[in-house]
């Protein structure tokens, strides 16, 4: 247990640290200090999902019965992706920190800078942060010891939400090198939209189901039947998946529509914490959206 947690400490940091060197030294590419941040940690994210996603699959495809039978990838992944979640933080944290330095909004390194930083990321960032930290404290053990080995079927499912990681950290790394006009971008969103719908909104409804199906009992039993403690932590999960669907759909809208925040009727100018490349807040999707002239948090995986 110890030698796999080991294992993600190194792996996930050092992944982001190497893969932050090269596109700073490779020649052709010599990517400032801030790009090589935020690419590379959009860039970990995207591994990360996709080796839960293979893992998932392979759970999922290999388990006949959903309750009893068990594989020995589950256990091993999910003490893998731990440190992940807690590099994580660090992670956004930085890309938060090189963000606030774009033009016209510089800082320099006092503590006190950092100390403001941090209270804006803690704001901006707080459903995220708070989803990270639920993961390790919560879901970690919940995962590797209160199911004692039943329905690994059910978790390697879970890991298939990470499907639609990589179409989020495509869209803002697209969004970073202003390429909102492209094919790309907006193939790309509607991969997201339909990822994201697919594997975490219909997540649990597919679960529920899953296991009416295998008890026999309709599906609007199934609540009434589980524990207690799976209703309430799907309902927990699922909460978070559901208001960030809400602003993928927004900023889906605006991308396929057209519409734009100079149609609307002017309002008083609202300075956001931070601006992008183009002047404008990203979104929880990877897409620059306004509400109501108010930022949308970030999204990373």
């Amino acid at each position: 247990m110890l030698s796999i947690l080991a294992a993600g400490s190194v792996f996930f940091p050092g992944l982001f640290l190497l893969s932050k060197q090269c596109l700073k030294s490779i020649p052709g590419l010599r990517w400032s200090e801030g790009d090589a941040v935020i690419v590379s940690a959009r860039l970990v994210s995207s591994i990360q999902a996709i080796m839960a996603s293979t893992a998932g699959y392979i759970i999922s495809s290999s388990c006949q019965d959903i309750i009893e039978d068990q594989h020995w990838l589950t256990c091993s992944y999910i003490l893998f992706a731990v440190p992940y979640f807690v590099y994580d933080i660090y992670a956004m944290f930085l890309c938060y920190w090189h963000k606030l330095q774009v033009k016209g909004h510089e800082v320099d390194n006092g503590s006190r800078s950092k100390a403001v930083a941090v209270a804006g990321y803690l704001r901006r960032e707080f459903l995220m942060i708070l989803h990270h930290v639920v993961m390790v404290t919560a879901c970690f053990p919940i995962s590797v010891f209160w199911r004692q080995g039943k329905g690994d079927y059910f978790q390697g499912v879970m890991f298939l939400a990470e499907l639609s990681t990589p179409s989020v950290c495509l869209g803002k790394i697209l969004i970073q090198y202003k390429q909102q006009h492209t094919l790309l971008h907006k193939v790309n969103g509607a991969v997201m939209l339909i990822t994201f719908f697919l594997c975490r909104v219909l997540l649990f409804p597919y679960l529920y189901y899953a296991y009416g199906r295998y008890a026999s009992i309709p599906f609007y039993q199934v609540p009434f039947v589980v524990p207690w403690q799976c209703n309430l932590g799907a309902g927990l999960l699922m909460a978070p998946q559901l208001y960030w669907f809400s602003l993928i759909c927004r900023g889906a809208l605006r991308l396929f529509t057209g519409r734009s925040s100079r149609s609307r009727k002017p309002t008083a100018p609202v300075k956001p914490e931070y601006e992008g490349h183009e002047g404008m807040p990203q979104s929880a999707n990877g897409y620059s959206t306004q509400m109501g002239g108010r930022d949308t948090p970030t999204m990373s995986h």
